[in-house]
C-alpha cells in the first residue's frame, strides 16, 4: 500500500503546534501508529518507491549501509503479509537486492529476508484486488524461478520453500485493519499464468553436483505438476527426459527415486501421454530406469521399495508402447527359450532354489510374459517347438496328475489347489498365437491335433468342474475362439471340428438366458460361441444339417427373442448365411416363441424397435409419412451431405452396417415375404417396407450422389440430368406406392375390425335373447303350476294345438294310436319314452330261429316265424289291419 493513500489528505500534527494549510504536505518514510492502530494490526506503511529509488543509486560510496536500513525497515513493514497493491514494487527491490549479490555479499540477507516474506499470505484491501492485481502477481511469482540462477544455496533453498508454502496456505495469524487474505488457491493460479513450472525445470541444469538444493527443487516440481497447465508447461521443457536421466543419481536419503518418479507419474497423466514417451524414448533413460528397477528388485525388501519398484515397472512398460523407443533385442538374448523352460510339469530337484509357491509364480509369469512377448518372435517361437511345448503342457494341465496348486499370486488367482491358472495362461498364449493368422504357425497347430484336444478339454470341463465359474467361463471362451481362429475358412478343419465340437456349442446355446446377467462371464462366452458358429459351422454342409437337426436354428431364434440388442446383430447375421441352406426355412417357420410368435413377427417387431431407436419417421399405425426419404434415421437429418472422394463410404452406406435392417430384410427375403404365419395387420403394413428395403436404399445412394454433384456446383450432361432425375421420381414413386398399400391395408383391417365386432355384438344379442325366452318359458311354468285356471287355458290350448295338427285325412285300414294319455293332469309335453312290450316268443320263433339247430329241432314254444293275419289294437274301434 502506498503511503498517499496511508495518510489521506492530512498530515500528523506535532504535539503543541498547529497545521499550516499553506505549507505543502510531507510525506514521511516511516508514518506514526498509535498504540491503539499497531494492538489492531494496522501497516506500518513506507514509501517503496523511495526504496527503489536508493537501491538504483550507484554514484556513492557510502549507501550500502542506508540501503541495507531501507531493506530491513520494508521487512519489519510487511512482517504479518503482502498487499497486492505493493507486490510488483516489493519484488523489484527483491530482484534489486538480488542484483546486488554479487558485487555486495551483504545484501544475501536482505534478499532471503524479502523471499520469507513470499512465503505469508497475500492480502488484498477490495475484493477486486485478486483481479486488477493478477498480471503483477503472476509476474512477481515469476521472478522467483529467474532467481534460481543465483548460485547461493539458502536462496534457492527459501525459494523452493516459498512454493511449497503455496500450496500448504496458513490463515493471518495477526488481523490487518482493513485487509483480508486472498483466496488460498490464488497464488497456485498465478503460478500457472506467470510460467514458474518450466523456469524451476530449466533451475535443474544449475544442480548437477548441489544434492539438497535438487531434492528442494523437486520438491517443488512434486506439488507443481499436480495440475495439468504446469504439467504442459514442464513438459515443454523436457522436464520427462531430465529428471528421468538423473533417477540414479546417489541419493542416501532416497527422496530423489521417490520424487522423480512421482513427477513422472503426474507428467504422464496430466500431459501429453505420447509427448512424454517421446522424451523417454532414449536409450540415456532407459538405462537408467533398468539401473533403478534392478536395484530395487535386488535390495528392496520394504513395501516402499516394492511400489517404487512397480511404479518403474509400469513407467517401463508404457515407454515400451513406442516402436521407436531402443529397447533391448530379445532375440539375442534368447528370452523365449529362457521362458519356456518353465512352461512344463513341475519337477522335483535335488537342489532346491525355488518353494513350490515361488516356482509357481514364476511359472505363471513366463507364461503371461510369453502371451505378450512371443506374438512378436514367432521364428523364436517356432524354433523353440513353442507349439508342442504348449499343447504337453495344456495335457499336464487336464490330467489327474496330484498337484497342489498354491494360488497365492496376481496370476494365480482362482487356481488354488487346481490347475486352473496353468490353463487360463496356457490358452491365452495359444489365442495370442492364433489369432497372427500365420498360416504355417497355425498349420502346426492343426497336424498336432489341436482342435480334437481342446473339445476334449472343454467336454471334461462341463462334466468335472463347478468351482470357480468365472475362471471356467474364461477358459471355455478361449477354447471356442482358438478353434474359431483355427477353422475360419478352412473346411477341412471345420470338418475335423466334427459333430462333437458342434455338441458343445449347442450345450453353451442352451444355458439359461438368465446368467447373461451375472456378470461372471457368460455374455464373453456367449460371443465366443456365436463367433465359433460362424467360424466352425457355416460352410461345411454337413455340420450345418447336423445343427440344423439339433434344433440350433431355434436356438438362435429364442437367442433373438430375449431382445438384447448386444446379441442381435451377430445372430442376424448367422441366420443370413443359415438360410443358404435350403433346409433353414421350414426349421424358421416351425419356431414359436411366447405367446406362440412366429420367427416373422418376431423379425419385423425387432425392425419395428430398431427403427424407432434410430428416430425413422412413422406415424401411429406404422406407415410411411416421407415419401422421398421413407428410410432416414434422426442422424441422416442431423448430418449435412458433404462431398466425399469416390472411395469414402457415404453417410447412407455407413447406415447399412450401423444397424441390423440389412439383415432383417436379408432373412425376410430368403424366408420369400410369402406365406410367413402369425403375421398382425401391423406386421403386413411394415412388413411392406421391408420388402421395399434395397429400392429405398438404391434411391437414397441416387440422392446423395445427386445432391453432392449440386454440392460442388457440377452440371451434369442433358442425358445423365435426365436419369438422375428419373431415379429420384421413381423412387419416390415407390414410397408413394408403399404408402398407398399401406393404407388399403389399414382400412381392410378397420373393416374387417367392425364386421367381427357386429358378429360379436350379434352373438351377445342371440344369447340374451335366449335368456329372455327360458326366463318367460320359466315363468309360464310357474304360473301353471301355482293357478288351476292357467292350468286349465293351458291344456286346452294343449289339446288345441295337438287336434290342429294331426292330418285330417286318413288312408282306409289305417291304425290310429292315441298320443296322449287319458287322465293325465299336466301340460309339459311327455318326454321320448316308450315302452315297448316284449315281442311274443311264438311270433319270433325263439332265441335260435335263425340257427342250423332250428332246422334239426324245434323248440318246446316258438319255432319258425308265423305269419298272422290281423292284430287289434286296445280300445281303438274294430278295424282291420293289413298283413
Amino acid at each position: 500500500m502506498s503511503v498517499a493513500e496511508a495518510a489521506g489528505t492530512s498530515e500528523v500534527p506535532e504535539p503543541g503546534r498547529r497545521n499550516r494549510s499553506s505549507s505543502p504536505r510531507q510525506i514521511p518514510v516511516v508514518g506514526v501508529v498509535t498504540e491503539d492502530e499497531d494492538a489492531q494490526g494496522a501497516f506500518k506503511t513506507m514509501d517503496l518507491n523511495r526504496v527503489i529509488k536508493l537501491l538504483e543509486e550507484t554514484d556513492k560510496d557510502d549507501l550500502e549501509e542506508e540501503q541495507l536500513k531501507s531493506v530491513k525497515k520494508l521487512v519489519q513493514c510487511y512482517q504479518n503479509g503482502l498487499p497486492l497493491r505493493d507486490l510488483a514494487q516489493i519484488f523489484k527491490i527483491l530482484n534489486l537486492c538480488a542484483e546486488k549479490i554479487e558485487n555486495q555479499p551483504h545484501f544475501i540477507e536482505s534478499a532471503f529476508n524479502i523471499l520469507k516474506l513470499c512465503g505469508l499470505p497475500f492480502l488484498k484491501k477490495k475484493v477486486s484486488d485478486e483481479i486488477t492485481y493478477a498480471e503483477d502477481t503472476a509476474n512477481s511469482i515469476a521472478l522467483l524461478g529467474e532467481l534460481m540462477k543465483i548460485p547461493n544455496s539458502e536462496l534457492r533453498i527459501q525459494i523452493c520453500k516459498c512454493i511449497v508454502d503455496f500450496y500448504h496456505a496458513e490463515p493471518l495469524k495477526k488481523h490487518i485493519t482493513g485487509y483480508q487474505q486472498a483466496s488460498s488457491s490464488y497464488k497456485i493460479k498465478m503460478a500457472e499464468v506467470g510460467g514458474l513450472a518450466k523456469k524451476m525445470v530449466q533451475s535443474l541444469a544449475l544442480l548437477e553436483n548441489q544434492l539438497v538444493e535438487k531434492l528442494w527443487v523437486l520438491k517443488a516440481l512434486q506439488h507443481l505438476s499436480t495440475s495439468e497447465v504446469n504439467c504442459t508447461l514442464m513438459m515443454k521443457a523436457q522436464a520427462a527426459s531430465g529428471i528421468c536421466a538423473h533417477l540414479n543419481d546417489p541419493d542416501p536419503s532416497g527422496q530423489l527415486l521417490f520424487r522423480s518418479s512421482e513427477i513422472l507419474w503426474n507428467l504422464l497423466e496430466k500431459s501429453s501421454k505420447e509427448e512424454i514417451i517421446q522424451q523417454l524414448s532414449n536409450l540415456e533413460c532407459l538405462l537408467t530406469l533398468k539401473e533403478v528397477f534392478k536395484n530395487l528388485f535386488m535390495r528392496g525388501f520394504s513395501h516402499y521399495d516394492r511400489q517404487l519398484r512397480n511404479d518403474i515397472l509400469v513407467i517401463t512398460t508404457i515407454i515400451a508402447q513406442n516402436p521407436g523407443a531402443p529397447m533391448i533385442l530379445l532375440i539375442d538374448g534368447k528370452v523365449i527359450l529362457a521362458l519356456f523352460t518353465y512352461v512344463k510339469k513341475p519337477e522335483k530337484h535335488k537342489t532346491i532354489e525355488w518353494s513350490a509357491a515361488q516356482y509357481e509364480e514364476l511359472q505363471l509369469h513366463a507364461i503371461a510374459t510369453l502371451s505378450s512377448v512371443a506374438p512378436l518372435l514367432t521364428e523364436e517361437y517356432m524354433l523353440c517347438q513353442g507349439n508342442a511345448r504348449v499343447l504337453a503342457f495344456l495335457q499336464w494341465c487336464e490330467s489327474e496328475d496330484s498337484f497342489f496348486s498354491h494360488g497365492n499370486s496376481y496370476h494365480g488367482t482362482g487356481g488354488r489347489g487346481n490347475k486352473f491358472a496353468q490353463m487360463r495362461y496356457s490358452l491365452r498364449l495359444l489365442r495370442a498365437m492364433v489369432y497372427l493368422e500365420d498360416e504355417t504357425l497355425n498349420n502346426d497347430l492343426c497336424e498336432k491335433g489341436t482342435i480334437q484336444q481342446l473339445i476334449g478339454v472343454f467336454k471334461n470341463i462341463i462334466k468335472s468342474h463347478d468351482k470357480e465359474e468365472a475362471i471356467v467361463l474364461e477358459i471355455q471362451s478361449d477354447i471356442l475362439l482358438i478353434l474359431s481362429g483355427l477353422c475360419e475358412h478352412h473346411i477341412p478343419r471345420k470338418e475335423i471340428f466334427g459333430t462333437e465340437g458342434v455338441d458343445i456349442i449347442l450345450h453353451v446355446m442352451k444355458t439359461d438366458p438368465m446368467k447373461f446377467q451375472s456378470g461372471l462371464g457368460y455374455n464373453v462366452l456367449l460371443f465366443s460361441t456365436l463367433d465359433s458358429i460362424w467360424c466352425c459351422i457355416l460352410g461345411c454342409y454337413p455340420l450345418e444339417d447336423y445343427f440344423l437337426e439339433k434344433e440350433g436354428i431355434f436356438l438362435l431364434l429364442d437367442l433373438l427373442a430375449l431382445n438384447q440388442k448386444k446379441f442381435c446383430n451377430l445372430v442376424l447375421g448367422i441366420m443370413v448365411e443359415f438360410c443358404d441352406n435350403p433346409k433353414t426355412t421350414a426349421h424358421v417357420n416351425a419356431w414359436r416363441g411366447k405367446k406362440d410368435q412366429t420367427a416373422a413377427s418376431l423379425l419385423i417387431k425387432l425392425w419395428r424397435k430398431e427403427e424407432k431407436e434410430l428416430g425413422v419417421k412413422r406415424d401411429k399405425h406404422g406407415m410411411i409419412i416421407d415419401t422421398k426419404k421413407p428410410l432416414f434415421t434422426s442422424f441422416q437429418e442431423e448430418q449435412k451431405i458433404m462431398p466425399l472422394p469416390a472411395n469414402c463410404p457415404t453417410i447412407a452406406i455407413m447406415d447399412v452396417a450401423e444397424n441390423i435392417r440389412a439383415k432383417i430384410y436379408a432373412v425376410l427375403g430368403k424366408l420369400d415375404f410369402e406365406n410367413l404365419p402369425g403375421l398382425s395387420a401391423e406386421d403386413f403394413v411394415t412388413l411392406c417396407i421391408i420388402h421395399r428395403y434395397l429400392d429405398f436404399k438404391i434411391g437414397e445412394i441416387w440422392n446423395e450422389i445427386y445432391e453432392e454433384i449440386k454440392l460442388e456446383k457440377l452440371r451434369p450432361v442433358t442425358t445423365d440430368k435426365k436419369i438422375l432425375e428419373a431415379i429420384t421420381t421413381a423412387s419416390e414413386n415407390i414410397g408413394k406406392m408403399v404408402a398407398s398399400l399401406q393404407s388399403e391395408m389399414i382400412e381392410s383391417q378397420a373393416h374387417q375390425d367392425v364386421q367381427n365386432e357386429q358378429k360379436v355384438y350379434a352373438k351377445i344379442q342371440a344369447t340374451h335373447k335366449q335368456r329372455e325366452l327360458a326366463s318367460k318359458s320359466w315363468e309360464n311354468f310357474l304360473a301353471r303350476t301355482s293357478n288351476a285356471k292357467t292350468l286349465k287355458k293351458a291344456k286346452r290350448l294343449q289339446e288345441k294345438a295337438i287336434e290342429s295338427s294331426r292330418y285330417s285325412g286318413q288312408p282306409p285300414n289305417a291304425i290310429f294310436h292315441r298320443t296322449d294319455i287319458k287322465g293325465l293332469n299336466t301340460t309339459v309335453p311327455s318326454g321320448r319314452v316308450v315302452t315297448v312290450e316284449s315281442t311274443p316268443a311264438r311270433l319270433l320263433g325263439g332265441p335260435l330261429a335263425d340257427t342250423d339247430i332250428a332246422l334239426k329241432k324245434l323248440p318246446i314254444r316258438g319255432g319258425a316265424l308265423q305269419r298272422v293275419r290281423a292284430a287289434k289294437t286296445v280300445n281303438e274301434p274294430k278295424k282291420i289291419a293289413p298283413t
